[in-house]
């Protein structure tokens, strides 16, 4: 059995961006139950020097985006990080499942081999090869992102556990 580039990123990256979604309702909530201000969570780190919350989350949806979109020969609509709300966050999640959507899988799966130029911070560029770039670029930038913001969350004691991080997992069913 072969898999696609398309069927590696695309399906993945909307599976998890949805399980973000619920993470970050039921952090919301699990604020909201306990009578204090949800976005104190989006200041949040792990470390000082690690992102905080909200940064996390931008990073994991321009992950998404941004990786699918330079795969696909596309340019990925730009998202100016200026979220400060769980609602603002939650749309972002959302416009970043929608530019997902308009992307064509035959056009990502014929960047295999396309040469992929993309900055790795504000000074730094780099140059691969589209297979590469999904499996050891994309892929885990965006794991890492993802699970920083759940493990943030989950650290500050909202009510969220391993199978809300999976969110619906395709093909899984009772033994």
């Amino acid at each position: 059995m072969s898999v696609s580039l398309y069927q590696l990123s695309v399906p993945t990256f909307e599976r998890c961006l949805t399980a973000l979604l619920t993470i970050l309702d039921k952090a919301e909530a699990h604020a909201r139950a306990r009578n204090f201000d949800p976005t104190n969570y989006l200041g949040m780190r792990l470390a000082p020097d690690m992102f905080p919350l909200v940064r996390q989350v931008q990073t994991c949806c321009d992950n998404a985006k941004n990786g699918s979109a330079r795969l696909a020969g596309a340019v990925a609509p730009a998202f100016e990080d200026k979220e400060a709300t769980f609602a603002e966050l939650r749309d972002r999640v959302s416009r970043t499942l929608d530019v997902l959507k308009t992307l064509d899988a035959k056009a990502i799966d014929a960047g295999e081999d396309r040469e992929i130029v993309f900055p790795a911070g504000p000074t730094v560029k780099f140059r691969m090869k589209g297979a590469n770039y999904l499996m050891h670029w994309i892929l885990p930038n965006f794991y890492f992102h993802l699970t920083t913001a759940y493990d943030i969350l989950r650290a500050a004691g909202a009510d969220v556990g391993k199978r809300d991080f999976l969110g619906p997992v395709p093909g899984i069913e009772p033994a």
